[in-house]
């Protein structure tokens, strides 16, 4: 299966489209009008008071944008939080409401055909709706009822590994435990969720390395860091309270190195708009050196550093503050395969890591430089590294380098892997994940005295195959948008509509909605931003952050409406249905556990946590103090690592990189700066030039020149793998646009069609988004 998936007509005009130059500056008075704008039209001038004065504050609620941490309480800012998180409460607390007259005036069909904004911008669902095999339309449910379907859907089927339950990253941790509970009482381990898709590399190679899938650096050692290299990254759109750390550590002297394809406006200059000289200046510059990769070509960067050490080692030079380049003390006492590792970058020609990089050995070299100079080094990296096929290991030689020079367990120093959803690190802690360890589940089964399965379950990818192939029957969405957020459109819709039962659990309307399993039910539910009261009060739930700290979030607007239930009451109801019998005792074999409580009470939920999850000792009284807590790291706090030698690993990877045929281009899927993950806000990216449309691809002049294409053309992007399948995306304007030689940028998720369902990165199964081999194909060509 493959192809092209249904594109809505109106996203093919490009009559509103404007190109500009782009900006070379990010935030400053225009974020802020953006904010506003954005605040005041949602929700008008007291919502958007209430709602931005709570945002990331002690007492408030949590940003449902992205992970980057908090401020410490005297460094916290009374305004803590940035254009985009603006833009995603407005998103969220808007006062429009889909109410079922909506479903009722238009088919399923018919709301398919509208783009993703326009169903965005239709407001809150309120009602809990259900689409009945053969129907055209939505029509409304009674929560009793609508639970009582699913249970018997779930009881009904062959095996639990029937069903399948993806989780976005905006779950609390109070959800996810008990939902991970539920699907591991009902017998099974498929709990694909959005990590799959974007830091899984990140987990993988880290556990493989140091013995925990988390970074390891504290905001203090952001800060505080000498050296900052940020790769595969675009804070100013996707992470940008991220800017505000790095302008700090500029203060202080630090230096910042951008790797990446594409310049980025937010790795330029940032203008706090919290400071005089952000406001009327032109802000602080952030990288000093920018080098612009080509795509798949960080794993030769960062060999190439590597090379560069060992040469200094060789020649006799030393790093700062040390008597020799590699930190030999720690690498003698805590790590193990540097031989061998060292021996693999003795034979790796810098001609190769030209080849791969697409830079010369020079630009390199410029950085090796910075590295010397740096006794406090961190890397930092998104999904530009994570999502191609030689991902793991990229990261591995990410690993390597800071190894060498002992930038781990020291202060200022060390790996940050910048997570995206606000809580998505905090759902896999929780136990999100269909490979959970023994000592996870062996406590779960402890605590509510049942057998959880053993056998590993389905990760995302996994999933749309078995739905594909008829081996998933069952699907329940907790929150996000799965049709848009995975790969391979049209074999992940034709997937979600061969099941026999679908469920979303949102807030917005979405296009997985309109993709239904022959029977399909929409559960609405509170966001973060909603006051959340149930039956002993108002509630608060929990999130953790990139940098492990876990931390108390309590929405404070009125929700759409009365009756809206929340996840975790989602959840406790459903496992209700699901488990206990007619006098509501649960079920032999099932999870032993007082569901009504747990509704009730969240602090009910905290407790089992504390016995289940390591690191969550004290928990409610924790949560209680300013800024939460942070979970153990132990390879950062004591430089021990729960590897089978019980040491840091060194990694020997040959160099690869991907090639690309004449002709060809190698694509890398991106978010605009008006969307977040699947979300699109507006039709702007306003840092990079565009506004008025979406469906553009950003290519280097050189390139257009050899292919005979010129800046304005409209043309398919037609993909090109192993699989024989050409897919392609119609109607995309041609964007003269300074991106590294060979390389092209398109936005998600009208860019998703185009990646296979089978290409994915080495081990950790991440879709191979950023490596996409396309050619462009004019209108009416063949």
């Amino acid at each position: 299966m493959g192809g092209m998936a249904p594109t809505p007509p109106d996203d093919l005009d490009h009559a509103d489209l404007e190109v500009g130059r782009p900006k070379r500056t990010s935030a400053g008075i225009p974020g802020v009008a953006s904010a506003m704008r954005h605040t005041l039209r949602e929700l008008g001038p007291l919502r958007t008071v209430q709602g931005l004065a709570r945002m990331n504050q002690a007492g408030g609620f949590d940003c449902m944008s992205c992970a980057w941490p908090d401020p410490g309480a005297p460094d916290r800012s009374h305004a803590e939080f940035c254009e985009n998180g603006a833009k995603a409460l407005a998103s969220e607390a808007t006062r429009k409401r889909v109410r079922p007259e909506l479903f009722a005036e238009h088919t399923i069909d018919e709301l398919y055909a509208r783009d993703d904004h326009w169903l965005n911008r239709q407001g809150r669902l309120t009602t809990p709706m259900i689409r009945e095999d053969g129907d055209a339309h939505y029509r409304p449910i009674a929560w009793d009822d609508a639970f009582a379907r699913i249970a018997a859907e779930l009881r009904g089927l062959d095996s639990p590994d029937e069903a399948a339950f993806y989780t976005s990253g905006r779950t609390s941790n109070e959800a996810a435990f008990l939902y991970q509970l539920m699907v591991r009482g009902l017998g099974t381990n498929n709990l694909p969720d959005c990590s799959n898709m974007c830091h899984e590399s990140s987990g993988e190679a880290l556990v493989s390395t140091i013995g925990i899938g988390k970074g390891s650096v504290t905001l203090h050692d952001v800060e505080t860091a000498k050296l900052i290299l940020v790769a595969g990254q675009n804070p100013g759109t996707n992470h940008p309270r991220m800017l505000t750390s790095l302008e700090r550590a500029k203060q202080q002297g630090a230096k910042i190195v951008a790797i990446n394809p594409l310049p980025e406006a937010g790795l330029t200059h940032y203008r706090n708009p919290q400071t005089v000289h952000g406001v009327v200046g032109r802000g602080t510059r952030i990288a000093d050196v920018h080098l612009q990769v080509r795509l798949g070509g960080d794993l030769g960067v960062f060999q190439g550093l590597g090379k560069f050490l060992l040469e200094a080692e060789d020649a006799g030079r030393r790093t700062l503050g040390m008597a020799s380049v590699l930190d030999h003390a720690f690498l003698d006492r805590h790590t193990v395969g540097l031989d061998e590792y060292l021996d693999g970058l003795r034979a790796t020609p810098w001609t190769d890591v030209e080849a791969a990089t697409g830079l010369a050995e020079s630009a390199i070299r410029e950085v090796g430089e910075l590295l010397l100079a740096s006794d406090r080094t961190v890397v930092a990296w998104a999904m530009g590294l994570t999502q191609h096929k030689h991902s793991v290991a990229t990261i591995q030689e990410i690993v390597n380098l800071v190894l060498l020079q002992g930038n781990l367990g020291r202060p200022g120093a060390g790996l940050l892997p910048v997570r995206g959803h606000s809580n998505v690190q905090g759902d896999r802690t929780m136990g999100i994940y269909e490979k959970m360890p023994e000592t996870f589940l062996h406590r779960l089964g402890q605590e509510f005295a049942f057998t959880p399965p053993r056998a590993p379950g389905h990760d995302t990818v996994d999933t749309i195959r078995a739905m594909r192939d008829g081996r998933v029957r069952f699907f329940l969405g907790m929150g996000g948008n799965f049709l848009k957020a995975a790969p391979d459109t049209a074999v992940t819709e034709a997937a979600l509509r061969s099941c026999a039962m679908t469920v979303q659990v949102s807030t917005k309307l979405n296009h997985s909605h309109l993709a239904p399993g022959r029977t399909a039910l929409i559960l609405p539910t509170l966001g973060r931003a909603d006051l959340d009261v149930q039956a002993t009060g108002r509630q608060r739930v929990t999130v953790e952050d990139s940098m492990s700290m876990v931390h108390a979030s309590s929405g404070n607007l009125r929700p759409p409406a009365d009756d809206l239930l929340s996840e975790v009451a989602i959840v406790c109801r459903l496992a209700r249905a699901l488990f206990h019998d007619e006098q509501g005792r649960p079920r032999p074999g099932t999870p032993q556990v007082d569901w009504q409580a747990a509704e009730d009470d969240y602090r009910v939920i905290r407790r089992h946590i504390e016995a289940v999850v390591p690191g969550f000792v004290d928990y409610e009284r924790r949560i209680d103090e300013p800024g939460g807590f942070r979970l153990p790291h132990a390879p950062h706090e004591e430089r021990r690592f729960a590897t089978a030698s019980e040491r840091a690993h060194f990694t020997r990877t040959p160099l690869w990189w991907p090639t690309v045929p004449p002709g060809r281009l190698l694509l890398q899927t991106l978010r605009s700066h008006d969307q977040y993950n699947t979300t699109v806000y507006g039709p702007d990216d306003r840092y990079r030039g565009i506004r008025g449309g979406r469906r553009v691809v950003l290519v280097n002049p050189n390139d257009l020149a050899e292919l005979g294409t010129a800046d304005g053309d409209v043309v398919d992007l037609v993909s090109e793998f192993t699989d024989g399948v050409e897919r392609r995306a119609p109607g995309f304007r041609v964007v003269a646009y300074d991106t590294a030689k060979g390389c092209a940028a398109a936005y998600f998720p009208e860019t998703n069609v185009l990646v296979p369902l089978d290409s994915t990165a080495d081990r950790s199964q991440t879709p191979t988004s950023k490596s996409v081999v396309v050619r462009l194909e004019h209108a009416g060509a063949v």
